[in-house]
């Protein structure tokens, strides 16, 4: 298994991505400790992960309440220590007009919601990795530093957590942890015309069937990632056969974009 005995902790892992990586992490081996703002669908992924044999614990804490993060990221570190430390937390982000019609609240606001949890939570679990000389931070995001209209603040906001991948990972690098991130964007079963209507204008049956072509054919391989893909790939790289991958996000977009 490929992270067995591993302890990692999932930040917003209520959500779609968030039961992908833990069950397949726990599938692997880890210890999965669940955190989010609200306990019903944390538990809701505990139960599938026990279920299914593995081990899981449920925190509900908010990713922006510092002191409540490093409360439990100690409590982690001082039951067996941080493996791997991933933020899937959800940032608020507006899409769909452009914008020069966006307000200043809709643009800069998941850019502070990401760029803030993720400092909080990347910065607490590498302070404990550490000291004891291992550990893999990882990120997510889709990418769209890259350059993609009709996005609000979603640009920006990945451009940064980019950037602090790359700088965490360089200055935690010589003390044995591994920061990285992984691109995706997309993914078709996160998605419904009712998700995606509260980041942009309503949108009925037959427009998103066509938006799930459309990106189906944007990409290289002209098919979109599957949530187990993400998961699995998140599982490689926070295990010792990804050992030489640091300071970088691995494109996991099916090629929506090359570089």
């Amino acid at each position: 298994m490929l992270l067995e005995n591993k302890n990692a902790i999932i930040y917003g892992a209520g959500g779609s991505i968030g039961t992908a990586v833990a069950t397949t992490f726990a599938r692997q081996g880890a210890t999965v400790h669940l955190a989010g703002r609200t306990r019903e669908p944390l538990d809701a992924v505990a139960a599938a992960v026990t279920a299914d044999g593995g081990r899981a614990d449920v925190t509900v804490l908010d990713a922006l309440d510092e002191k409540a993060v490093e409360a439990h990221a100690r409590r982690v570190a001082e039951a067996g220590g941080i493996d791997v430390s991933l933020n899937l937390i959800t940032r608020g982000d507006v899409q769909g007009m452009p914008l020069t019609q966006m307000s200043v609240d809709d643009f800069v606001g998941p850019i502070t919601t990401g760029v803030t949890a993720n400092f909080i939570t990347a910065r607490t679990a590498a302070r404990h990795m550490s000291e004891r000389g291992s550990g893999v931070v990882l990120a997510l995001n889709s990418g769209s530093a890259k350059g993609s209209p009709m996005m609000g603040g979603t640009g920006p906001a990945d451009a940064a957590i980019d950037t602090l991948v790359r700088n965490l990972a360089q200055e935690c690098g010589p003390a044995g942890v591994r920061v990285v991130g992984i691109w995706t964007a997309g993914l078709p079963e996160t998605l419904s015309p009712e998700k995606l209507s509260r980041f942009g204008p309503p949108m009925d049956d037959a427009a998103f069937q066509a938006l799930l072509t459309r990106l189906d054919e944007m990409r290289l391989l002209r098919r979109s990632p599957t949530l187990a893909q993400i998961a699995d790939t998140a599982a490689f790289l926070a295990s010792n056969g990804a050992a030489a991958i640091t300071g970088t996000f691995v494109n996991a977009t099916s090629g929506i974009f090359t570089d």
